[in-house]
């Protein structure tokens, strides 16, 4: 592709950033971090209190995307085929008919996930995973691109059910967003007083766009040596005094992936060491599991080790 082309693409990437910031004050990492997982294919899961920009920064991506956007609002009595859809019998033609359900879309809002039973937030497995749904025994393939942006409220929160594990580790990247500086939250009181920022978005991005700006983020390059020192992080998951569980081979690549689109979104056409180290808490901590903590604790104590290993890790040269 022509370089002007692919300058032409990232400034398009860098306007949408700016988009959001206008949307979500004062916190250029969750937008940074959503914008790698856009980028590198991937899906993001955010975890935090009610009522600090989660579902905002969600509608902002969509609204910034020139694409279809959905949204989902789990609750205790959702069922799978609220979300795939299902088949539906016309009597006229003697035949069943699928209809296609809110995940056929190129932005999902999956909100309060873990507001729903584990039996529905499955249902969203394959759909993550392999891009497509199955009902009734016949595959249904998703647009492309698909992305989800999942929120979660904090365990303690009541009427709450933990992912299960192996879909926690679809999700490319965890974060939270917390609270706002004083200053920023000063700004959001005066900046809203006319109405909502996020109804003054424009699409920055369509998603023909989006396809060639991923297929631009895998020819990022990574040096061997890079890999190594990604593997060695890894390993030191499965081998953590601390840790029941490390990460898999699925998590060493999808941090791979994250590293290629962090270089990218930094201008480089190579990725460095502090792209590794940047990335591996949001990407890898929801991906292990800490020996002897509760659900309320883990979350935390896993970051903690991670930045443990990441400072331990020899850097290459």
């Amino acid at each position: 592709m022509p370089l002007v082309e692919e300058q032409q693409f990232a400034t398009a990437a860098h306007r949408l950033e700016g988009a959001l910031s206008k949307v979500l004050l004062g916190k250029p990492r969750p937008i940074r971090l959503t914008l790698i997982c856009l980028l590198a294919d991937g899906h993001l899961l955010i975890e935090d209190a009610p009522g600090v920009g989660k579902t905002s920064l969600a509608k902002a991506v969509a609204r910034g995307l020139d694409g279809e956007f959905r949204r989902l609002q789990f609750t205790p009595d959702m069922l799978p085929s609220d979300i795939l859809g299902s088949s539906l019998y016309l009597p006229n033609l003697g035949e069943f008919e699928f209809r296609e359900g809110p995940v056929f879309t190129n932005v999902l809002l999956a909100d309060e996930i873990n507001r729903t039973t584990p039996r529905t937030q499955s249902a969203l497995l394959e759909a993550m995973s392999e891009r497509q749904v199955s009902v009734e025994g016949r595959s249904h393939p998703l647009p492309d691109p698909f992305f989800v942006i999942a929120t979660q409220n904090p365990f303690e929160f009541e009427g709450t059910y933990p992912l299960p594990e192996n879909q926690l580790d679809r999700f490319m990247i965890c974060t939270d967003i917390g609270y706002p500086d004083r200053e920023f939250e000063r700004r959001v009181l005066t900046d809203r007083r006319m109405g909502d920022p996020i109804d003054q978005l424009r699409p920055e991005l369509d998603v023909a766009s989006l396809r060639d700006l991923r297929m631009q983020v895998r020819e990022v390059t990574v040096e061997d040596s890079l890999n190594d020192y990604l593997l060695d992080v890894v390993d030191a998951t499965r081998k953590h005094e601390e840790l029941h569980l490390g990460v898999s081979t699925r998590g060493a690549l999808t941090l791979f992936r994250a590293v290629q689109a962090a270089a990218f979104l930094e201008g480089r056409s190579y990725a460095v060491p502090d792209d590794v180290k940047q990335l591996a808490e949001p990407v890898l901590a929801h991906r292990v599991m800490c020996r002897g903590l509760f659900r309320e604790g883990h979350r935390d104590r896993a970051r903690q080790v991670i930045r443990q290993i990441v400072n331990e890790t020899p850097v290459p040269a």
